[in-house]
């Protein structure tokens, strides 16, 4: 990681934490996404100035013509775990000079079917390996793991119950 990277993750969590101690609303993010379906079951997902295509493969009624959901929660995942890693490096002072990372779920079909109401439709297990490269000995990075763990927004996401209010919109000729 550059020093001017560094610098600018410093200045980051410092004038965060001052925003947030002068008053605790700043603390709070709204993220949003919206989504449009088209073809069989692809659809475009607009996140704020983004987007991004969505499709299953064929076994899963789609053409492949770009990643999964679950292929895009992986990537939420890893992707979110890097940034965790450089934030909570940089509170630690522990040196980090590469992060890579892998991860790979395990998925059962027949819940997402309704095949069998016994199997859940998402992930049974997801592995995740984080290769970091550095001169600190092994125990901080442990210790690095351990502030990741807790602190990453996605594994949290993944490791305990997150209220999700659904809301379904009708626009037909009975309104």
């Amino acid at each position: 990681m550059t020093t001017a990277s560094v610098s600018h993750l410093t200045s980051v969590i410092s004038a965060t934490r001052d925003a947030v101690s002068q008053d605790s609303a700043n603390a709070h993010v709204v993220f949003t996404a919206s989504a449009q379906a088209h073809d069989a079951v692809a659809s475009t997902v607009s996140l704020g100035k983004y987007s991004v295509e969505v499709d299953e493969p064929p076994a899963l009624g789609g053409e492949h013509s770009a990643a999964n959901p679950v292929e895009y929660y992986l990537a939420s995942l890893l992707s979110c775990q890097v940034v965790t890693y450089r934030l909570w490096a940089e509170k630690l002072g522990v040196r980090v000079d590469d992060i890579s990372a892998r991860a790979e779920g395990d998925l059962d079909v027949r819940g997402f079917f309704g095949f069998d109401d016994a199997v859940r439709p998402g992930f049974g297990e997801v592995r995740v390996v984080v290769t970091l490269t550095g001169p600190e000995p092994r125990e901080r990075y442990l210790e690095l793991q351990e502030a990741v763990d807790a602190h990453c927004p996605v594994l949290d996401l993944t490791r305990n119950p997150t209220p999700v209010h659904t809301v379904v919109e009708t626009l037909t000729g009975d309104n």
